[in-house]
């Protein structure tokens, strides 16, 4: 069985390759970096390692390959070949691997009516409507009859945590990645055509909108107030700002308001969701991972865009009759980093305008203004405990009066 793995960084080495590799796929990578390249063509096996706060473990990835995405004849004849396909390159560079996979196809299509199954392991809500527009806008009208037919574009919820690979944890190998042990793979199991493949840790899931929320207004959410919360305090590394109580105490109430509005959203039980929050506040507290409040921070306009992490996750608790206090302390955080990465001075208009162009909310939203609130602590300077009082108090108070 051969695989193909479009994108040989972090996540598709550190996960998604060594997930199709174990679960004894011939996995061809496609990259442009020419080391990570000649590395896996010379090699043909790489390094993995598990860390925790307790220790490491190495594993050895094998049966792998690569081609340069720079040579388009071997990238499509590897696409039209494989018998599973995934991507983890970036949003921005999606639109880049468009042509190969379009030559691909049209190599496979010319040979058979074999369908393949795309996993888009991209950071990137509706991956699977995105890529599908990148293709179709380059197919012929027939091409696209074949294309619905044969090809199944797989969302992925990617839950594995993979920091930026320092020289430290490369240990002397530059193809080395350190990852969590955590490795469940949920995907959207209407997507796929034909049969599902047999991959480690798959969790096929109808309907993945769920998955998606979960990860999006859950996980993310919550890293992005521990990192948000951690910068303004001063700390370096993820692990270092959730062990500070006030910090936990606003990224874990932020977490359960999630929870609860995803629990009677999607009518899924909570206790599912409350062992699931628990355990990614263990993960959070991964001092082996050095994964940083500035990389988790990262991007804050795309963080605070109006479906992602801290918006999407307010409006969600909000359309289901709760007050989302604490996940606004994150966002009025991201806000204030926002405007420092900016160059901007910090004042209220500032704020008010970032959440007007970023988050597309209007002056008269309770969100707005609730999100305000907690920005104003942030601007006099104010200690994270008084961020968790104002919470604690605004939502006492409930909806009715902040509308």
């Amino acid at each position: 069985m051969k695989a193909i793995m479009y994108g040989g960084g972090n996540i598709g080495r550190g996960f998604i390759g060594a997930t199709l590799s174990q679960s004894g796929y011939e996995v061809t990578f496609i990259d442009v970096a020419e080391p990570v390249v000649t590395a896996l063509q010379r090699d043909h096996h790489y390094p993995v390692r598990y860390v925790s706060s307790d220790g490491f473990e190495d594993v050895v990835i094998t049966n792998v390959t690569a081609v340069n995405g720079n040579d388009a004849e071997a990238a499509s004849e590897a696409i039209a070949s494989c018998d599973i396909m995934a991507t983890a390159v970036g949003a921005r560079i999606l639109k880049f691997i468009v042509p190969n996979i379009i030559a691909g196809l049209r190599k496979r299509w010319a040979r058979s009516e074999k369908p393949l199954n795309i996993i888009i392991c991209e950071n990137l809500m509706d991956a699977n409507k995105v890529l599908e527009d990148m293709l179709k806008s380059q197919l012929t009208d027939e091409e696209c009859k074949i294309f619905d037919e044969r090809v199944g574009l797989v969302e992925a919820s990617i839950g594995r945590m993979v920091p930026v690979q320092t020289e430290a944890m490369k240990d002397g190998d530059p193809m080395r990645v350190c990852v969590e042990r955590y490795g469940y793979l949920p995907v959207d199991k209407d997507a796929f055509k034909g049969e599902i493949p047999e991959i480690k840790n798959l969790v096929p899931f109808s309907p993945f909108d769920f998955y998606i929320k979960r990860k999006l207004y859950l996980h993310n959410m919550g890293h992005a107030v521990c990192a948000y919360l951690g910068g303004y305090c001063g700390r370096k590394y993820i692990y270092q700002s959730i062990d500070d109580p006030e910090i936990l105490s606003v990224v874990q109430n932020a977490m359960l308001e999630s929870a609860l509005a995803l629990s009677k959203k999607y009518d899924v039980p909570l206790d599912g969701l409350m062992l699931h929050m628990t355990d990614l506040l263990g993960r959070f507290r991964n001092a082996a991972l050095q994964d940083t409040c500035k990389r988790v921070g990262g991007d804050p306009a795309r963080k605070l865009a109006a479906a992602d992490r801290l918006i999407g996750a307010s409006l969600l608790a909000m359309e289901q009759g709760m007050t989302p206090a604490y996940i606004a302390v994150g966002a009025a955080g991201a806000v204030y980093r926002y405007l420092n990465e900016a160059g901007t001075e910090q004042s209220m208009d500032a704020a008010a305008n970032v959440l007007r162009e970023v988050s597309g909310l209007t002056d008269d939203h309770a969100l707005m203004q609730m999100i305000l609130q907690m920005y104003a602590y942030f601007l006099e300077g104010e200690p994270v405990c008084a961020l968790r009082r104002a919470a604690q108090a605004l939502k006492s108070q409930g909806l009715k009066n902040i509308i």
